[in-house]
């Protein structure tokens, strides 16, 4: 049988205690079959990003063990932060990279998000193709007012009831959304303005729950510390809806306020194809083919041979 490997980007509520994120990451280090990628921390966000390569079973263990971390030292009542957050665990995405379909990491979400609850006690919901209810598919409407009104509607309204555990968040550590997804790029734009309406101005122009590109979510940030302001995005499919164009959409966009963008990020990992397409644009490349980039060349003649 084939090595199954997935790709998983767990979030924690906690971007400014060093020694709670070293304890967190340290979790995903030295262990057989987990092979950690990336961690970005943001002060202004009040966010971890934890990207992970590896076999489930281990991915699963490493999870639980950060999971407790976070239950420890997170506490959701004191939270502030700019990204919008349910829980100390805040979200756990699989996505299937090799070996392994997305309906077996739906199956995964789903018994994952059992023996979680068991352990930890943490409730969980579940979104996009591990969803139970069609409505959970899309974060944002899990995520609705954020862990402060979540935990007093996850107990009156029975459609904000968690998919696993009783009718109430964690006291402390909130509630957790587990699921399975095609790989997502995190893509944010600054801008040189700290006029906070802009950016959500901007942010509603480009998602797609407000008419803009599909496959785009976006909301409005103030990144405090810098005196900026951010269009934070996810793009659930890079595919179908290129970063150049999102971005050269919001650069439009903020001319009309005499604004400029003065830079991008990359959150966490992202697919070669989805910078090279982009990169291709703005090189005005005709005709440009992947397979002419000589290292994915290589790559793929070394995984030849090792087969």
């Amino acid at each position: 049988m084939a090595m199954q490997l997935i790709e998983c980007v767990p979030n924690f509520s906690e971007g400014r205690r060093q020694d709670v994120i070293d304890e967190i990451v340290n979790c995903f280090k030295g262990k057989r079959g987990v092979y950690l990628l990336d961690h970005r921390a943001d002060e202004d966000h009040n966010r971890l990003v934890i990207s992970l390569v590896g076999v489930p079973a281990p991915i699963q263990d490493a999870l639980l063990e950060a999971a407790k971390v976070a239950l420890k030292h997170i506490d959701m009542n004191a939270h502030q932060g700019g990204h919008p957050r349910i829980g100390a665990v805040d979200v756990v995405p699989f996505t299937p990279i090799k070996g392994i379909s997305m309906e077996e990491c739906i199956a995964l979400a789903h018994n994952f998000g059992e023996r979680y609850y068991k352990e930890t006690g943490i409730p969980v919901y579940f979104y996009e193709d591990a969803a139970k209810r069609p409505e959970r598919k899309r974060l944002e409407v899990i995520r609705k007012g954020q862990y402060e009104v979540l935990k007093d509607e996850a107990k009156t309204n029975p459609d904000r009831k968690p998919d696993i555990g009783e009718a109430c968040l964690h006291p402390t550590a909130g509630a957790t959304v587990i699921g399975a997804r095609k790989f997502l790029v995190a893509f944010n734009v600054n801008l040189n303005t700290t006029d906070i309406n802009i950016a959500k101005k901007i942010a509603n122009t480009v998602r797609a729950s407000s008419g803009g590109f599909c496959h785009v979510k976006g909301i409005g940030l103030a990144l405090e510390e810098r005196g900026i302001t951010q269009v934070s995005m996810n793009l659930v499919d890079y595919e179908k809806n290129s970063l150049y164009r999102v971005l050269e959409m919001i650069r439009m966009e903020a001319k009309r306020w005499g604004v400029q963008v003065i830079e991008t990020e990359v959150y966490g990992m992202i697919p070669v194809n989805a910078i090279l397409e982009s990169a291709a644009y703005y090189l005005q490349i005709a005709d440009f083919d992947p397979a002419q980039v000589l290292e994915l060349q290589l790559l793929d003649l070394m995984g030849e041979k090792a087969e």
